[in-house]
């Protein structure tokens, strides 16, 4: 992670706005190596004043006080559709970068769900939502989310803490769409969650991979990051997008409307499509990446591994997950608040 001492120095830095050879830059942290920066700037001259942020809700804090003048930012897909629904974010020429090829057509595509003709971002890294799953306790192959359900695995299952994701896994295994809006189809996942707790040892985030690990529980849904973290601990470990599909997330850079130094922003994009760059991010934070040339870099064991590089059978029926409307995110609050509440 960058020092502090860089953070203050942008925090300076908005006077610099206007700088050809300037370019200020919010991002989450540790989500770029450090060496990328340093080597971006004494290859163009262009100086990059970098800033972290926690959570998608914190940049965009950050961003709209006005504090500093960002020229670019990395967030989260439902947030780069807030911030081109509120023009604040800046068209880019892709098609003239040299570099923006080697980002996956599939990818593209997963981007119009929240930038509808691919005009205002670039895909950074991405992952997906699966099982998680210990094959010394899971004995068949997996390849649906029906093993949550089908009552073999009595209080030996975790499930995310998260309405949108443990709703997602009841919507996809029925046959809908995760950003469905249908208040019958919602409520039959409902019921099919209600009936499946006597399965479920517990609701977690961010511990349901080390439950696993440790051997506390047979399965449990993840992010794909956490998996491919899951199986370095546990080699019995292994990981499975069902068949009926799932989320994918995907993070992206823009670059903002109170951008001046478009020409800098745009070299600095390019700069991190290129295949050594990104193959040299993506071995710092070993999340999945967009870009096809950096995965041809990759040993088989990284390219086989569907934590890493999901096959296209593995994404053919997911989807990204989109903000719903105001009635939609109530019945969710109702109908997770029923599901917590009830034994």
């Amino acid at each position: 992670m960058l020092t502090a001492a860089v953070a203050t120095l942008c925090l300076a830095a908005c006077g610099q706005k206007g700088d050809a050879n300037t370019l200020t830059v919010i991002n989450y942290g540790e989500y770029i190596d450090p060496d990328v920066l340093k080597s971006f700037t004494d290859e163009t001259g262009i100086e990059v004043l970098y800033e972290e942020a926690l959570t998608p809700e914190e940049m965009y804090t950050k961003y709209m006080s006005g504090a500093i003048d960002y020229d670019l930012l990395c967030t989260s897909d439902y947030m780069v559709k807030r911030l081109i629904d509120e023009g604040e974010a800046q068209p880019v020429d892709f098609a003239s970068m040299e570099n923006a090829g080697n980002i996956g057509d599939e990818y593209w595509k997963f981007s119009e769900a929240f930038d509808p003709g691919n005009k205002y971002s670039l895909p950074y890294f991405y992952g997906t939502v699966g099982l998680l799953y210990d094959t010394t306790k899971v004995k068949e192959p997996i390849d649906s989310w029906e093993v949550l359900f089908n009552g073999q695995y009595k209080n030996d299952i975790i499930m995310q803490n998260s309405q949108r994701d443990t709703f997602m896994v009841t919507l996809k295994y029925l046959g809908y769409s995760l950003n469905t809006t249908s208040e019958e189809e919602l409520r039959e996942a409902k019921d099919l969650l209600q009936k499946q707790k006597p399965d479920v040892q517990a609701y977690l985030v961010d511990e349901a991979r080390d439950e696993v690990v440790a051997g506390n529980a047979a399965m449990a849904v993840v992010y794909s990051g956490e998996a491919y973290l899951g199986h370095e601990y546990n080699e019995d470990l292994a990981y499975v997008v069902p068949k009926e599909g799932s989320n994918v997330w995907i993070d992206s850079w823009v670059v903002t409307k109170k951008c001046k130094n478009t020409e800098a922003a745009a070299k600095f994009l390019d700069y991190l499509c290129r295949d050594d760059i990104a193959y040299k991010n993506f071995e710092y934070i070993y999340y999945s990446t967009p870009n096809e040339a950096a995965v041809e870099m990759m040993p088989d064991e990284l390219k086989n591994n569907p934590a890493i590089v999901p096959t296209k059978e593995d994404i053919a029926n997911c989807e990204v997950c989109t903000q719903t409307d105001e009635a939609t995110v109530e019945l969710y609050n109702e109908l997770w608040k029923e599901l917590k509440s009830t034994d």
